[in-house]
């Protein structure tokens, strides 16, 4: 017998179309017959009879965005990986796969802190519990990483490091904030050490900063 027959309702297909998508559009996004996903729901609205209701409802309202199948395998890589581990992925672990499970794993949070996590992703991650505590902090840590990244890509566009003063454009003033800011901190070794190796790491001689001044306009 077809594993998707032995295994009706798929959880993931059966939210689908609570949150209002179509049996045509669940199909497309999982690549199976929509007859295979007409099958899961049959037997769904058997087991939940307000299934169809949630479902007209949630058609009728605003089209909700729905994570892309590669999304939900890396949340389902994330739940998993928890289960496995009794602990939420390190951001500064020496294992790459960790490291990239917590960046996602921040992203969401920032979402959820922000108000714009997707629905998909809030029932999928309810079954971790705890994930999304100190919200703030996770927002604030994943906009830390963001301004690395934005200051990364303004050094390797060839200019010189942003001043927080006398700058060009708000880019460079937001960019130059944030890392005078860093700076400041690790003179009052208020810096978190991991963020220290980050820094050197990623951008080279940001505690000097300038050393010459602003170079002449062309």
């Amino acid at each position: 017998m077809d594993r998707q027959l032995r295994c009706a309702p798929d959880a993931e297909w059966v939210l689908m179309y609570r949150l209002g998508l179509s049996r045509q559009r669940i199909a497309a996004l999982v690549r199976v017959p929509p007859a295979a996903v007409g099958y899961h729901l049959v037997i769904a609205r058997r087991q939940d009879p307000g299934l169809e209701a949630e479902h007209q409802a949630a058609a009728g309202a605003a089209p909700v965005p729905y994570p892309s199948p590669t999304d939900l395998a890396r949340m389902e890589e994330v739940i998993v990986w928890v289960s496995a581990e009794g602990r939420f992925p390190d951001g500064r672990s020496g294992e790459r796969g960790e490291r990239s499970l917590a960046r996602w794993l921040s992203g969401r949070r920032r979402e959820a802190a922000e108000g714009t996590l997707g629905p998909a992703y809030s029932h999928g991650l309810a079954q971790v519990p705890g994930w999304a505590e100190n919200r703030r902090e996770a927002a604030d840590e994943a906009r830390w990483h963001d301004r690395l990244a934005e200051l990364v890509d303004f050094r390797e566009e060839g200019n010189d490091w942003p001043r927080h003063h006398d700058y060009d454009s708000e880019r460079e003033h937001t960019l130059g904030v944030w890392i005078h800011a860093q700076r400041y901190k690790r003179r009052r070794s208020d810096l978190d050490p991991a963020k220290v190796q980050l820094l050197d790491a990623a951008a080279p001689g940001w505690q000097t900063g300038r050393t010459r001044g602003r170079p002449p306009r062309k």
